[in-house]
């Protein structure tokens, strides 16, 4: 685990790095929220809109080497400053986007600037998380998940008033920008961990890359959620206008409830138990919409798979993050190159296997990565 050098009190760096957090979490809320306008203004079907969405993961997966040899020579607080600033530009740019190739570079510019920022705030969660006695990792995600549900809460407002894309992604750019520099001076100066073997991007171990596959599954039905639960609830559900983002809306409560209360739990079932209990909800969850697309059902199972979904990540990083090889940030980094795969790969499969069939032969698919996570946990051995 890296050094930490700053004179920050435990209290005011676990503020700052949650206020990152919810950074992220806002921005990236406010960008699915609108993916039903951008492809409507550009006139895009299910299967080129999945085509066009895997510009987001492809950044994210090609920027994670960058990151990782980043994190082995600078503090992560740096780099998690300058990645929100980035990420905010992008997402303001992605309001003025008036054709494919133009939405396509900016998701993939917008992906490389997430990266930087989601990588190097987990990083300095697990530093603040050395500062404490108790488990606290769950509730850094569930601020991220509370930023979600506010900036889907804030677009539910914007979007039937008719307030201009442009608008919408530019205020909520500058504001987030403004946030991050205030509460930049709170972080930590983690120093990295000097590395024993030569410098540069870690790949996973067998051990690192059994989390990373775990990973993969919940990361798999995260981004599915953020990209289709509108669309579903659109086209699938057929729902009016003004509850389209319901399901959004309530995957992302249930997802902010889970990680609040995710420390709690595991702090009783112990965290293989919790990882097991996540895959059920999710393969039931994502079933349960598949096979009854009227609101309320539909509805309940992306409660169940936002309760799923809501701890695995902060726990698998939080493993990561104990490696006794790499400093946090490499091994975190190490994991997310196995786990965005999910991102990088399933919600656009999603769009090509609805094209082909509809969303519901989609999510019923979806279902069997839930099972899959399943049995991975049960041979899991968690690190010391």
């Amino acid at each position: 685990m890296s050094v930490v050098v700053s004179s920050a009190s435990p209290r005011r760096a676990r503020i700052a790095t949650a206020v990152f957090f919810f950074v992220s979490g806002f921005g990236f809320s406010t960008w699915a929220s609108r993916i039903p306008t951008i492809q409507q203004h550009l006139g895009l079907n299910e299967a080129q809109l999945g085509g066009v969405l895997l510009a987001l993961p492809a950044g994210l997966m090609l920027t994670l080497p960058v990151t990782g040899v980043l994190l082995q020579r600078h503090s992560s607080r740096n780099i998690m400053l300058v990645g929100a600033v980035l990420y905010n530009l992008m997402l303001g740019s992605l309001g003025f986007v008036e054709h494919t190739w133009q939405l396509v570079l900016v998701l993939f510019c917008f992906g490389c600037s997430r990266n930087l920022l989601n990588i190097s705030v987990n990083a300095q969660s697990v530093g603040v998380q050395g500062l404490y006695s108790r488990p606290i990792l769950a509730t850094f995600h569930g601020v991220w998940s509370v930023a979600g549900f506010a900036a889907a809460g804030l677009s539910a407002l914007l979007i039937p008033a008719n307030v201009s894309l442009p608008y919408h992604m530019v205020l909520v750019s500058v504001l987030l920008t403004a946030v991050a520099f205030s509460f930049f001076s709170g972080t930590l100066a983690l120093q990295p961990k000097p590395q024993a073997q030569k410098t540069g991007f870690t790949l996973p171990d067998k051990t690192l890359l059994r989390f990373g596959a775990i990973a993969f599954t919940s990361m798999a039905c995260e981004g599915t959620m953020y990209d289709w639960s509108s669309i579903y609830f659109a086209k699938a559900v057929h729902a009016p206008k003004e509850i389209v983002t319901a399901g959004y809306t309530a995957y992302m409560v249930a997802m902010t409830t889970g990680r609040f209360s995710g420390d709690w739990l595991v702090s009783r079932l112990g965290i293989k138990n919790m990882l097991r209990y996540s895959g059920f909800l999710m393969s039931l969850g994502l079933l349960l919409a598949a096979l009854l697309p009227q609101a309320v059902p539909a509805g309940l199972g992306f409660v169940m798979v936002g309760l799923g979904v809501s701890c695995v990540v902060p726990l698998v990083f939080g493993m990561a993050g104990k490696s006794s090889k790499l400093g946090s940030g490499s091994a975190i980094a190490a994991v997310s190159t196995v786990g965005y795969f999910g991102f990088l790969i399933v919600p656009p499969v999603v769009g090509f296997v609805a094209e082909a069939a509809n969303l519901r032969w989609s999510l019923g698919l979806m279902s069997v990565l839930g099972a899959m996570m399943v049995g991975m946990v049960w041979r899991l051995k968690e690190p010391t």
